[in-house]
């Protein structure tokens, strides 16, 4: 079974495999044990991602719209994907819900704006063989080209994930590049999205970066957010018993994403890393008042969940209409720090091509 996979990205290689115990989720504090693993029951994260909605006309019914209410684009290299989960959070009869905004395609994307690029941080060029070596002490491996949800804003949606995949040759290229430098201390994992690879696929790849000097393990991913299905007991049997120090880095943009199903998949896997993150972009129409924000940074909270960075937009081609700035972006987190503590506001971040780490901005 095939996770979806823009046409630009290669489809041979990612498969979903789902086990038998991939299919369930535990509930909140539940126990590792067979009848709490039995207890509970949900159509596996891999159907979730295939009875995704593909089709405009099917989302305006979905949401109740009236026929052509939505303006789009048909966008045939970054399609229409968003699954029916996500869907359900969005607000009917309303073609401005925030959630809609982040992955209908528009037809403002075909404005070429300047500076805005297929390739905003300058890192197709840096790609080696699946890898992506631009901080010192880190490596990305891109371990996937597949996402669960297109997210129209996406710096990556140009990335040329055919031809750089660590996934090829069993991962043997990636991890002798990581055995290679033996400064690095992380291995970061992502994509597309990592948690596309099934169980199986996921724990080979964490068995060989062990079997590196790698001491931290870092996974980016939208899946628990936008498919919470996915945070299920064979993932939290292989993040539980890893000997690397694990963090996970989730995106959420938008305090409606965080239903209680998305809660319960997040506060289950707090306790199997080191640490629970959230990354959010800064989104015109979206996300860009100091009310969304605050709400958004409690929430994650209540799921356990730790606010870490506010991007401001990556400069990517057919994006531009979600750009805000930094000045409003300086405002919006000085109005943070005025309502909330410390912890619950995220640092506003820029990505410099070229700079050695994350451009502080707020």
């Amino acid at each position: 079974m095939s996770l979806a996979v823009p046409r630009n990205r290669e489809r041979g290689i990612i498969r979903s495999e789902p086990a038998e115990n991939e299919s369930r989720i535990l509930p909140i504090n539940a126990p590792l044990t067979a009848p709490a693993r039995a207890d509970l029951r949900s159509p596996s994260w891999a159907e979730s991602v295939r009875d995704a909605v593909r089709d405009v006309a099917e989302l305006e019914r979905l949401l109740e719209l009236p026929p052509r209410a939505l303006d789009t684009l048909p966008a045939a290299d970054f399609p229409l994907l968003v699954p029916r989960g996500f869907v359900a959070r969005m607000r009917k009869h309303d073609p401005r819900d925030p959630l809609l905004l982040q992955v209908l395609p528009r037809p403002l994307e075909a404005e070429a704006v300047p500076g805005f690029t297929a390739d905003p941080v300058r890192e197709q060029g840096l790609a080696d063989g699946g890898m992506i070596e631009k901080y010192p002490g880190r490596a990305l491996l891109i371990a996937s080209g597949a996402c669960p949800i297109h997210c129209r804003y996406c710096f990556r949606r140009a990335f040329p994930y055919a031809e750089q995949l660590a996934a090829r040759g069993g991962w043997d290229a990636a991890i002798d590049a990581l055995r290679a430098r033996p400064g690095l201390r992380e291995a970061i994992l992502s994509g597309g999205d990592p948690l596309s690879l099934s169980n199986r696929r996921l724990g080979e790849l964490v068995a060989k970066i062990e079997a590196t000097s790698i001491r931290t393990l870092r996974i980016h991913t939208r899946f628990p957010v936008v498919v919470p299905e996915r945070v299920d007991a064979g993932l939290l049997d292989l993040l539980g018993s890893t000997r690397l120090d694990t963090v996970v880095v989730v995106h959420g943009n938008h305090p409606n994403e965080l239903d209680d199903g998305v809660a319960r998949a997040l506060r289950t896997l707090r306790p199997r890393v080191g640490a629970l993150l959230n990354q959010s972009v800064l989104l015109r129409g979206v996300n860009d008042s100091v009310e969304t924000l605050a709400l958004l940074s409690e929430r994650l909270f209540e799921c356990g969940v730790l606010p870490y960075y506010l991007h401001l937009l990556d400069a990517v081609a057919g994006a531009a209409h979600f750009d805000v700035g930094p000045d409003i972006g300086r405002k919006l987190v000085a109005q943070l720090r005025a309502r909330l503590p410390g912890y619950l506001v995220p640092r506003l971040v820029r990505e410099t091509p070229g700079e050695l780490s994350k451009t502080l901005i707020g």
